[in-house]
């Protein structure tokens, strides 16, 4: 079945949702310069999973740790999510489509053996720097 494009009504929305960063935002530069000096190296934008159409945020390989760095808006965050007024359907459609999107991609990496990290755009990156060093120390380990 062919993936259909979501499309939003507007052309001046259409155009803003093209401006919108999908890698290297300010949160993710943040969170990867936190992990950085901590000491740890890592891979940004990459498939841990060459069959797989998952690209997490940054990449731990040896330690198999993929993790994602989700902007509270697009992934609809428990604490900040808000729904759109103006064309509610296909926003709430676009909204849903990238958390099943986002769950399809986990369950895959997770049969693969992979641990999958979810920070949100709104946590601090000192915090979120020193949970991930902790997993990958932890998955080194053992």
């Amino acid at each position: 079945m062919p993936i259909q494009k979501l499309q939003p009504k507007s052309k001046a929305t259409s155009s803003r949702m093209r401006q919108i960063r999908r890698e290297n935002t300010s949160p993710e530069l943040a969170i990867r310069s936190q992990i950085h000096k901590l000491g740890l190296r890592f891979l940004v934008h990459t498939r841990p999973i060459t069959q797989s159409l998952a690209k997490p945020d940054i990449v731990f390989k040896k330690s198999r740790v993929a993790v994602y760095v989700d902007g509270c808006f697009w992934h609809a965050c428990p604490n900040h999510a808000t729904w759109p007024k103006t064309n509610r359907t296909w926003w709430k459609k676009k909204i849903l489509g990238n958390i099943e999107r986002d769950r399809r991609h986990d369950a895959e990496l997770s049969a693969e053996g992979w641990t999958i990290v979810w920070i949100w755009e709104h946590e601090k990156p000192e915090i979120a720097a020193a949970l991930i060093c902790a997993l990958i120390h932890h998955r080194d380990q053992n």
